[in-house]
């Protein structure tokens, strides 16, 4: 015996029969109503939604034996050819296996010939982008200007690979992707008239796997009843797809809402047996987070076919909106991330892990193992807060000012940290300074060792005597006299131990700065109970000081 998929069986056969594209449909039957009728259609879109079938009905229209109509009548020996798919005068050509000039050229020889049996010769080219350059250039003429009783019918899923010149001749339609809520509807219908038992929920799991494709959605439904034993349920859908229970999905949710980072590990390893595609998993999540938002914005809104009202209510009510668009945020930039993971699973776990460290400022910490795991929101890679908690709950203090600190303007016994001295003297005349570049390189890395009237003697590190050079020197002159309302003399000597360049004195700084966040860093209860709970490093080179 033989069977006709549903995608076939249930192709349109007519406008009033097509799936949403009503903007395409529109423009036709008000076309065919009127009479003006363009000589080349072009008709764009994904795969599986509906070009080559609207190019068909199209063509009935043209040809149907009661007169160019919108509505075909169906029965007379046109339309049964057409449906059948050998109706003489319409030409169906598949672009990728005739991409040759030649090819185009022998299908062209027959243009100027009157049709044999219908009112119009209809030429329907799917897949036209896979035409060689040549055969684009045979086909520009006769698409241009073609004799009366020929139409054209182009079907492509790239149109950005068409010339120009092809373009600037067609009618365009872009077919839409068609909504999920829409490809499980017409299931729903087409499953009421075969007979076949269904689950809603089912129905709406193979309309998100068709991603837009109502070809591809019937042949998965196809599938779904043969795995099914004849019928099209929810968890049959799920083994199928490899999904896995939407419980699952909910008990993630709930764990999210109750800030248990435990049991969120627990579950995701408890999920390794099902084998299950952690990206869709990640999507899954998000949707319900989607539905959780909108229940959270919008009062009489009632979720749909995957998940019950109540379940949507108490998870709004259990997670604050804040949380809801972090969580959210978060599982769609970790799906991204997945492939980049060690294994998805430890990348799955990653993302949930991240939920919960990254805390909105003042909301209440996630709790591991009865001990704070992360009470304020953490900072991100390469940076840290400038003053982190202690063991002992107090400030941690930078290093107390050195004695060449003090001697240089720290201010000992102040009460506050000191991690850099203040500015010398010298380094107060760099910054005041109009310099730039180079002159402004040699400034800082100089010691004023004395000023005696025009003449200021400087000392210069043997490692950085490059920057010296007459014309760098002549802009420091420049500026030096700029600033102390006289003209200046520059000495230059080799510098000794007892001094310190402004460079220098910048570097050491940052240095200390630097050393400071990391010790804050690691102190950081968060960060301890880390590592405790995940035996989580700290990589060093990546904490950065907040500026």
């Amino acid at each position: 015996m033989s069977y006709t998929a549903l995608a076939r069986k249930w192709r349109p056969k007519k406008f009033s029969e097509l799936i949403g594209q009503e903007h395409v449909r529109r423009a036709l039957v008000n076309a065919l109503d009127t009479g003006r009728i363009h000589h080349a259609f072009l008709f764009t879109g994904t795969r599986g939604v509906g070009k080559t079938t609207i190019a068909r009905i199209f063509a009935k229209c043209l040809n149907c034996e009661t007169g160019v109509t919108a509505e075909p009548c169906g029965v007379c020996a046109a339309c049964r050819e057409i449906d059948a798919g050998r109706f003489v005068d319409l030409i169906e050509v598949d672009a990728a296996s005739r991409t040759k000039v030649d090819d185009t050229r022998e299908l062209l020889d027959n243009v100027q010939y009157s049709p044999a049996r219908g009112r119009f010769k209809v030429y329907l080219v799917d897949e036209v982008h896979m035409l060689s350059a040549h055969s684009f250039n045979a086909l520009l003429k006769t698409l241009e200007e073609p004799p009366p009783h020929v139409k054209f019918l182009l079907a492509t899923t790239d149109p950005q690979k068409l010339p120009m010149t092809v373009l600037s001749r067609c009618l365009q339609f872009n077919l839409k992707r068609l909504p999920a809520a829409e490809i499980a509807a017409h299931m729903r219908h087409i499953l009421d008239q075969e007979g076949i038992a269904y689950e809603a929920a089912g129905l709406k799991l193979v309309a998100l796997a068709g991603d837009g494709s109502m070809r591809d959605a019937l042949s998965l439904l196809d599938q779904l009843i043969a795995f099914g034993g004849g019928k099209a349920g929810e968890a049959e859908a799920r083994a199928m797809l490899g999904t896995v229970a939407r419980d699952h999905v909910v008990r993630f949710a709930e764990l999210l809402a109750a800030l248990d980072p435990a049991e969120l590990v627990k579950g995701a390893q408890a999920l390794e047996q099902f084998a299950p595609d952690y990206g869709q998993l990640l999507d899954e999540l998000a949707g319900l987070l989607v539905r959780v938002g909108l229940r959270q914005a919008v009062s009489d809104y009632e979720g749909d076919e995957l998940f019950a009202p109540e379940v949507i209510e108490r998870l709004a009510r259990a997670l604050t909106p804040e949380d809801v668009q972090l969580f959210y945020q978060t599982a769609i930039t970790g799906k991204r991330d997945l492939p980049l993971a060690p294994d998805p699973r430890a990348g799955f776990e990653r993302t949930l892990l991240r939920m919960l460290a990254f805390r909105p400022a003042g909301a209440p910490a996630a709790v591991s193992a009865g001990a704070a795991a992360a009470p304020r929101r953490a900072a991100p890679a390469g940076a840290v807060p400038a003053a982190a908690a202690s063991g002992s709950g107090e400030p941690a203090l930078a290093p107390a000012p050195t004695p060449r600190e003090t001697a240089l303007g720290a201010a000992p016994g102040s009460g506050e940290p000191a991690l850099a001295p203040a500015p010398t003297p010298w380094a107060s005349i760099v910054n005041a300074l109009e310099l730039t570049g180079a002159a402004r390189q040699l400034a800082t890395h100089c010691v004023l060792i004395a000023r005696a009237g025009a003449v200021v003697r400087l000392a210069l590190d043997p490692h950085n005597q490059q920057l010296r050079t007459p014309a760098q020197e002549e802009k420091l002159a420049q500026a030096l006299s700029r600033h102390f309302g006289e003209p200046v003399r520059l000495e230059f000597q080799q510098a000794g131990a007892g001094g310190e360049s402004p460079a220098l004195a910048a570097q050491r700084a940052s240095q200390q700065e630097l050393s400071s966040a990391r010790r804050a860093f690691e102190a950081d209860p968060g960060v301890q109970g880390l590592r405790e709970r995940f035996g989580a490093t700290v990589l060093p080179d990546t904490v950065r000081p907040l500026k």
